[in-house]
């Protein structure tokens, strides 16, 4: 077999072997690895690596590692999981660095950490004064999490004593000009709900690229020609306009009663009646 051929072979192998490990060990944000897992994971890739383009060795034994370095992860994964004394060795402890408004300056020298690079993690979090702080924690991972003073922190409708309604989760219901029926059913709505919402914008699902229910219940899209402008109505304007007509009506036909004459009294009748119907055609697209 050509060398070129075999290294192609290899590479594309260990790219499938590599997914399947990363599979089989469960995904983190680089942040969240531990110190034996970002070791374990540095030492995969240069096995891996090794496996594509050395030629020499025995491609069976590059398997081999990699694959006791997957068990060795998976077992230390599952030991740690039930020693919580092993996973505070391996994974160490969150370390407070501020408490009840003071530098804890023995645990700064501890991880390391200078005031500059303290002061830098608290600009991150739109914190610039130390003395709105009440407690810092440095956690496991590296990141720091910051608890205000009371006094700082932002107002809540909980706080404030008001109940507020509990809002949807943003569902995406189509993309790419198809409906996703499963999520509207899971939301409790229809496809017949969905589609009343699309002609009140004049709209077909050919044309939307990406239409999200917000967390309000309302509808949200993105056309595939952002040159056309969907109709977006305010439910309160509907709401209004419903009931200024449903006035006018009442008020022509209390001017058939009240009127005498009698081609006025005909007139104000019929103009009753058509605006009642018109308001029977509109009702679904404004209620």
């Amino acid at each position: 077999m050509p060398p070129w051929l075999e290294i192609i072979i290899r590479t594309l192998s260990a790219i499938i072997f590599l997914f399947i490990v990363t599979k089989i060990l469960g995904k983190r944000q680089l942040s969240e690895l531990s110190l034996f897992e970002y070791i374990t994971g540095i030492t995969i890739g240069n096995l891996a690596a090794s496996l594509s383009i050395d030629l020499d060795g025995r491609w069976y034994q590059g398997v081999e590692s990699l694959a006791v370095w997957t068990l060795v992860a998976i077992g230390i994964e599952y030991v740690t999981l039930k020693s919580k004394r092993l996973r505070n060795a391996l994974d160490g402890r969150s370390t407070f660095i501020i408490r009840n408004g003071q530098i804890l300056e023995e645990n700064l020298g501890k991880e390391r950490i200078t005031v500059d690079e303290l002061m830098e993690q608290l600009r991150y979090k739109n914190i610039f004064s130390l003395s709105d702080i009440d407690t810092a924690i440095l956690e496991q991972n590296g990141t720091l999490n910051v608890l205000l003073k009371k006094e700082n922190q932002p107002i809540t409708p909980k706080m404030l004593g008001i109940k507020v309604e509990k809002e949807l989760y943003p569902e995406v219901v189509i993309s790419d000009g198809c409906i996703m029926e499963e999520t509207l059913t899971g939301m409790g709505l229809s496809k017949k709900w969905l589609t009343s919402e699309l002609q009140k914008r004049r709209l077909k699902e050919a044309d939307i690229f990406l239409a999200q229910v917000t967390s309000s219940g309302s509808l949200y899209t993105d056309l595939y020609q952002d040159k056309i402008h969907p109709i977006h109505v305010n439910e309160g304007e509907k709401n209004l306009l419903y009931t200024l007509l449903n006035k006018c009506e009442t008020d022509l036909a209390l001017m058939h009663l009240s009127t005498k004459d009698p081609k006025a009294k005909k007139i104000y009748k019929q103009s009753a009646e058509q605006l009642r119907r018109e308001i029977k055609n509109l009702k679904p697209f404004l209620k």
